[in-house]
């Protein structure tokens, strides 16, 4: 069974085989957390996600990770908070489940994944943090031996208590 850990940490930093950018539609180089990203991995990683964009969301791609340490980036689509008519916790459900989906298929045992559409899309962090730790629970329980290791890569404070307090963490 998966060991769930949160680290309040740069996921670019993270000792993982994959990590999770919360990217937009067109998989280019955004703001914040997937500017980052895409920053540090280098320009191949903007022609990689030329050739694989459009990407819909609730949706995830895999691409190669370039500059950075790890062997790829799933790069999914978030559910923009309020534009999604009422869809937004199903299609944010869908994200995890598809970057996980991948991550398995890929024969990946560690993943590092960040609060998805908490940033610049605004989604609640409390109710993001909830979404992303029963999908992730849930996959695991239907998948018992893919993952070994799966990190919510949190920034401030308040997102490690939001988590601990959702994990049950003291």
């Amino acid at each position: 069974m998966a060991k769930i850990i949160i680290k309040k940490d740069d996921i670019t930093s993270i000792d993982v085989e994959v990590i999770v950018n919360s990217a937009n539609e067109s998989l280019l180089s955004g703001s914040g957390l997937c500017g980052l990203i895409h920053k540090k991995a280098g320009p191949n990683l903007e022609k990689e996600c030329l050739e694989k964009s459009p990407c819909k969301t609730g949706d995830s791609v895999i691409t190669k990770a370039y500059d950075l340490p790890f062997k790829y980036i799933i790069h999914t689509v978030g559910p923009k908070y309020y534009l999604e008519t009422g869809r937004e916790d199903e299609l944010l459900e869908s994200c995890y489940e598809s970057s996980l989906a991948l991550a398995k298929e890929n024969n990946i045992k560690t993943i590092a994944f960040p609060c998805i559409s908490a940033g610049i899309y605004k989604f609640p962090k409390e109710r993001a943090a909830k979404i992303a730790i029963d999908t992730v629970k849930l996959f695991i329980e239907k998948h018992p031996s893919s993952f070994e290791t799966i990190i919510f890569a949190v920034f401030s404070e308040d997102e490690i208590s939001i988590y601990k307090n959702l994990l049950g963490f003291k």
